[in-house]
C-alpha cells in the first residue's frame, strides 16, 4: 500500500470499478427471470447463453446497473479529453483515438465476439461446423457487436468532440463559471443534472421504446439512449474544462461532503423504481383508469431518470471521498480495465455454457461465472500487454 500520488486516482479507480460491474452485469444475464433464448436468430435473445436456473435478485442487480452505469462510463470517458486535445492537437488526438478505440473495436472486438458467440450457435443449431458458424455469424446474426459497442460509440463521440473543440474552448470560461455556481448548491446541482437526463432520455424512449437498438453490422447502438449517452459524455467534457478536483469535486465541496446522502437517495430512488416495476403499480393504475397512459409513463420515466442521476452522483462522490490511497492490486485492475472490458465476454459465455448441465442455484452459477471470468480476463490482459504494440495503445 502506498500513498496516492495521482490526483485523479479516484477517477481511475471508479472507471475500473465500473468495468468490474460490467463483468458482473453480463455474468448475471443468463440467470434473470426475464431471460429468453431465440434459436432462430440467437442475436434476438436477451443474452448469449440462457440457463434454466433463475433468481429475481439478479433481475434487481442487473437492472440497477443498466439504469446508470453506461451513462456514467460515457461521462468519465469525456473528463480528460479537452486537455488531451489541447496537449496533442486535433490531428494527433484523432490518430490516437483511432488506434486506441476504433482499430481494437473492429479487429480484436470482432475476433473476440466470434469466439464468444460460438456457444450460442451450438445451443441454437446443435452443431460445431466452423464454416457454417462463421457464415451464420456474419449473415444471419449480422455481425454481433457484443459489449464492444461502447468502444465504437465512444470513438464517434471523440471525433465529434474534436470537431467541436474550438467552440467549446471559446465558451470554456462560461462553462466553468456555470459549473462553479453549482458546486456550493447541491440541490440545484441535482435538479440541473436530473432535468438534463430527463430531456435527453424520456422523449426519445417514450416515442420509440426504451430498449430500441439499431445499426448496421457491428455498428450497433441503443437508439433510445444515444442522446443520453452523448449528453453524459459532454457533461464529462464540460466538467473536465475545470479544475474539478479543487472545485466541483473538491473534498470540501458540499456535494462531496454529502456523499452519504447521495448514496441514500440513490438506493431510495432505485428501491422505488423496483417496487413500481415489480408490483406493476403504475400499469395497474392505468388499466383501472386511475391514471392516464401518458401520465403513467411520465411518472415512471421521472423515477427512472432520478435513479440514473442519483446513482451516477453517488458513485462519483463516494469514490472522490474515500479513494485517497493507492493499492497495488487496484492499480493493476485499473491498468488492465480496458482489456478486461474487451475480453471478458468470451469467458462469460463459455463458463455459462459449461454450467448449463449442473444443478446448482442461479446465484452460485452467477458467482462462479463472475469470479472466473474476471480472473481470466484480468490474467489474459496482463499477458497481452506484454506485447509492445498492445501495451502502447491498450
Amino acid at each position: 500500500m502506498a500513498k496516492a500520488l495521482n490526483r485523479n486516482l479516484w477517477v481511475d479507480y471508479l472507471r475500473s470499478a465500473l468495468t468490474v460491474l460490467v463483468v458482473a452485469h453480463h455474468a448475471s444475464l443468463a440467470y434473470t427471470t426475464f431471460a429468453r433464448f431465440d434459436k432462430v436468430a440467437y442475436i434476438r435473445s436477451t443474452h448469449a447463453v440462457v440457463d434454466k436456473k433463475r433468481w429475481i435478485g439478479l433481475d434487481i442487480f442487473e437492472n440497477f446497473n443498466d439504469v446508470f452505469f453506461m451513462s456514467l462510463m460515457f461521462l468519465i470517458g469525456g473528463l480528460f479529453l479537452i486537455k488531451s486535445i489541447d496537449k496533442k492537437g486535433i490531428a494527433v488526438f484523432i490518430k490516437d483515438r483511432f488506434f486506441r478505440l476504433f482499430l481494437p473495436f473492429i479487429s480484436l472486438g470482432t475476433l473476440l465476439m466470434l469466439i464468444a458467440y460460438f456457444p450460442s450457435y451450438y445451443l441454437a443449431k446443435e452443431n460445431t461446423h466452423l464454416i457454417a458458424y462463421v457464415k451464420d455469424f456474419f449473415v444471419v446474426e449480422q455481425w454481433p457487436v457484443g459489449p464492444p459497442w461502447f468502444i465504437w460509440v465512444l470513438f464517434v463521440f471523440n471525433i465529434l468532440l474534436a470537431l467541436l473543440h474550438s467552440t467549446i474552448r471559446k465558451n470554456s470560461r462560461n462553462i466553468a463559471h456555470f459549473i462553479t455556481l453549482l458546486q456550493n448548491k447541491p440541490v440545484l446541482f441535482f435538479i440541473f443534472w436530473w432535468v438534463i437526463t430527463w430531456l435527453l432520455y424520456v422523449p426519445i424512449a417514450y416515442n420509440i421504446g426504451a430498449g430500441t437498438w439499431t445499426g448496421f453490422g457491428p455498428f450497433d447502438f441503443q437508439l433510445s439512449r444515444v442522446l443520453l449517452y452523448f449528453g453524459y459524455f459532454m457533461l464529462g467534457v464540460s466538467i473536465g474544462t475545470t479544475n474539478f478536483n479543487q472545485q466541483l469535486f473538491a473534498l470540501t465541496s458540499p456535494i462531496i461532503r454529502q456523499w452519504w446522502l447521495w448514496l441514500l437517495l440513490a438506493l431510495s430512488a432505485y428501491t422505488l423504481l423496483t417496487i413500481v416495476e415489480q408490483k406493476e403499480i403504475l400499469a395497474n393504475m392505468v388499466k383501472t383508469n386511475q391514471l392516464g397512459s401518458l401520465s403513467g409513463w411520465m411518472i415512471y420515466f421521472s423515477i427512472y431518470t432520478a435513479s440514473c442521476t442519483l446513482s451516477s452522483i453517488a458513485f462519483l462522490t463516494t469514490f472522490r471521498k474515500f479513494v485517497q490511497t493507492s493499492f497495488s492490486w487496484w492499480n493493476s485492475l485499473t491498468e488492465n480495465a480496458y482489456l478486461i472490458y474487451l475480453t471478458h465476454y468470451i469467458f462469460i459465455t463459455s463458463i455459462q455454457f459449461l454450467l448449463l448441465t449442473y444443478d446448482m442455484p442461479a446465484f452460485v452459477k452467477f458467482l462462479i461465472t463472475f469470479i472466473i471470468s474476471l480472473t481470466l480476463s484480468w490474467g489474459l490482459s496482463i499477458l497481452l500487454r506484454k506485447i509492445k504494440v498492445i501495451n502502447q495503445y491498450l
